[in-house]
């Protein structure tokens, strides 16, 4: 009967057979150096040059200034309410629609801000940005 014993009369190598794994490599490292070639083959072509500059028309923006009484402003001109409104369904018709930016002073109420806002939505305008002063140092 064959069986292994643990006598130290055999010849045990511990050692890993790295051969097989280098093979291995240089075949990758050969299909490797073989297809990135190919796979950078362009062919040269000499195209036409022309130069063109984007069509990008730039929204106009309208000032609407609130004072502390809470009178109306519309790019320095006074306005009332019917007025305004009207001047915001014009505005929101055209294209590209332009940006409002709102200036409030800092005792307007905010009832009378919010009365322009609401005007500005239900007119359709949908560009609003607030104007604040940087804090003085």
């Amino acid at each position: 009967m064959a069986m292994g014993s643990l006598s130290d009369d055999d010849d045990f190598n511990p050692e890993i057979n790295t051969t097989p794994l280098v093979d291995v490599m240089l075949v990758l490292l050969i299909i490797f150096i073989m297809t990135i070639p190919v796979m950078n083959h362009a062919v040269k072509l000499d195209l036409p040059r022309a130069a063109n500059q984007p069509n990008e028309v730039k929204p106009e923006t309208i000032n609407l200034s609130i004072d502390a009484a809470g009178q109306t402003y519309w790019n320095n001109e006074v306005l009332d309410e019917t007025q305004l409104a009207s001047r915001i369904a014009d505005a929101s018709k055209v294209t590209p629609q332009p940006e409002l930016h709102l200036r409030a002073e800092r005792t307007t109420p905010y009832e009378k801000v919010a009365q322009v806002m609401a005007a500005a939505q239900s007119g359709g305008l949908t560009k609003m940005g607030f104007v604040t002063e940087a804090p003085k140092k």
